[in-house]
């Protein structure tokens, strides 16, 4: 199955393109983690460029934190009638994670765009490095580098004035566990948890993880310390950057916590009227920079001629200006980003010379090797709300449209994969009101029968109804599902509970409160099990919800519009899901 992930348009005005641009990033913040999948196309304010005839036309895929810009560049491209062997260019630039473009263009079948892009801008090189070594096609030989920004340590201006009295400077063994460096926990002086990106997702994540490589060696011990990381990583990491910097201001378990994330996000956090300021620390060992590259991907000699004049514009002062007035750094990285304000050092941070594209290769292979499988429960919603249909697909209920996505999640799963069902609702089941589908276990091994667990969830994808005459125990439901999972605990795996919901509770059982405080109570991060949570509609209680998977270390996904709905599924499974460079199930 194919489909069209992200948001298209032909770039527009200028002002136009910059209100069309934060709308876009408002939804890129659940959609950014999608690694192998999308939404059907979602097709914006498609226009009509300046060339007449036969144009070229130019299918640019970028990362999401840097696609603003470069549709602001292709707007002034097209207003300039570029040409190629007589034929006017026009290139139009959607919103792509990086991981989905690497499975279209090494051939991949589920998870993928519909279309091939003609140029590609990812985060970091490394992604056009795994495609060359993954077999990709008619991808040109060189890349053009757009912009940089490094990565920082970021935090909360009170914890960065704690950490400066305590003369704490941030440093690459912070991200390891407290137990690898000799003691049972950080001391007062030091953040509690430095959460990553995850490197299935965000070229940050890679270069972390080669950071994390870099410092500790080789050698027994560094392997072992190397695993201790991955694990820990895994259980914290966020995915995408937004999600990163909203993490600090959440008040959970941790009390001082840091994140590594690109210094733009730093600069793009602190622009928001209502946002606490973070402070970009530099690590006293050194920095990586990530590249923003543009590659041809086109195979097509007028599109790849096309997509070759697009990459030359990026290089020009014009676009260079624009990439500094978005946070970014040059593309060269000895110019920093416009107005950076007093969180964001002046100063360009200094490299770690031993990370070079090799280290960070093999950094990105070794985390497909460690990182852990998922050992996943579906809690999946079968109230009055989800029957309820759905504006824009006929005969669709909330239900059928999330099951036709989780149809779709279940088979990008690897056979390692534990999974498990639940349904709920008020009073279902003899049980009460949950009621078990599928028992948690390995997806490839017969629930207690001849059929094995990957068929069964299929099937139920498929027969599954919502029941309009029931009300919703959603905080029962949760804690009931927490304990679940918190009970069948696998130290090898990560271990998350997905909760499909409609997102209200019918205020029968537990309170919001009392649901939060239970599981703070109850979450242990020695044993971290993460609730992630998708929402659908707008009836939903946001709140709560943002509480509940603030307490475990989740994430809260929430579609509004059909379109979305199967992009924010598989964006909250992204990091779940099999690591592009892993096997697939078949």
């Amino acid at each position: 199955m194919s489909f069209s992930p992200g948001r298209h348009r032909m770039a527009a005005g200028a002002e136009s393109r910059r209100r069309q641009a934060r709308r876009r990033l408002a939804f890129a913040a659940v959609a950014l983690a999608v690694v192998l999948a999308g939404t059907a196309g979602l097709v914006a304010d498609r226009v009509g460029g300046p060339c007449g005839g036969d144009p070229v036309l130019v299918d640019v895929a970028a990362a999401v934190d840097i696609a603003p810009t470069v549709m602001e560049a292709a707007g002034r491209f097209n207003a300039a009638k570029a040409g190629v062997d007589g034929r006017c260019v026009l290139v139009q630039v959607t919103e792509q994670p990086p991981a989905t473009v690497l499975r279209t263009l090494i051939g991949g079948t589920a998870g993928v765009l519909a279309a091939r892009p003609d140029g590609w801008i990812s985060d970091s090189s490394a992604w056009i490095r795994l495609a060359r070594k993954q077999g990709a096609e008619d991808l040109a030989g060189t890349e053009t580098v757009m912009a940089t920004s490094p990565l920082v340590f970021a935090t909360r201006k009170s914890l960065a004035d704690r950490f400066a009295v305590g003369e704490t400077d941030m440093n690459w063994r912070m991200v390891f566990p407290a137990t690898t460096r000799g003691r049972v926990r950080p001391n007062e002086n030091e953040p509690d948890v430095v959460r990553v990106p995850d490197p299935s997702l965000a070229g940050a994540g890679i270069a972390t993880v080669a950071a994390a490589r870099d410092v500790v060696g080789t050698g027994p011990e560094a392997d072992q310390a190397l695993t201790a990381f991955v694990r820990w990583a895994q259980a914290g990491a966020a995915p995408d950057y937004r999600s990163m910097v909203e993490a600090v201001d959440e008040r959970s378990f941790w009390q001082r916590p840091v994140v590594i994330v690109p210094e733009q996000s730093v600069w793009f956090h602190n622009r928001q009227p209502s946002a606490d300021p973070l402070v970009a620390l530099h690590p006293r060992e050194g920095t990586i920079n990530l590249d923003y590259p543009y590659v041809v991907t086109s195979g097509d000699p007028a599109k790849a001629a096309g997509s070759r004049a697009f990459a030359a514009w990026l290089r020009s002062p014009e676009t260079q200006d624009a990439v500094r007035r978005a946070g970014f750094r040059s593309a060269d990285g000895s110019q920093g980003p416009y107005s950076p304000g007093p969180e964001i050092p002046t100063v360009s941070p200094r490299t770690r010379p031993t990370i070079l594209p090799a280290r960070i290769d093999e950094a990105l292979e070794a985390w497909s090797r460690l990182a852990p499988p998922t050992n996943i429960l579906v809690l999946s919603d079968v109230s009055k709300r989800m029957a309820e249909p759905i504006k824009g697909a006929k005969g669709k209920t909330r239900l059928s449209v999330a099951l036709d996505a989780a149809r779709l999640g279940l088979q990008l799963f690897p056979d390692s994969t534990h999974m498990g069902m639940w349904e709920f609702a008020d009073a279902k089941g003899s049980g009460g009101d949950q009621r078990e589908r599928v028992k948690l276990g390995p997806v490839n091994e017969p629930d207690g029968g001849q059929v094995i667990r990957r068929s069964l969830l299929e099937e139920l994808t498929l027969t599954l109804r919502a029941d309009a005459k029931r009300n919703s125990s959603l905080h029962d439901s949760i804690l009931a599902g927490f304990r679940e999972v918190t009970g069948a605990y696998d130290e090898r795996m990560n271990n998350t509970l997905l909760v499909i919901t409609a997102g209200k509770d019918d205020g029968k059982g537990l309170s919001g409160t009392e649901l939060v405080e239970k599981l703070r109570e109850e979450w242990d991060p020695a044993y971290p099990v993460q609730i992630v949570i998708l929402a659908f509609g707008d009836d939903l209680d946001r709140s709560v919800l943002s509480q509940v998977v603030a307490a475990t270390n989740g994430s809260l996904h929430v579609a509004r519009e059909p379109g979305e709905i199967i992009d924010v599924f598989l964006s909250a499974l992204a990091r779940r899901l099999c690591h592009p460079t892993c096997r697939k199930a078949p």
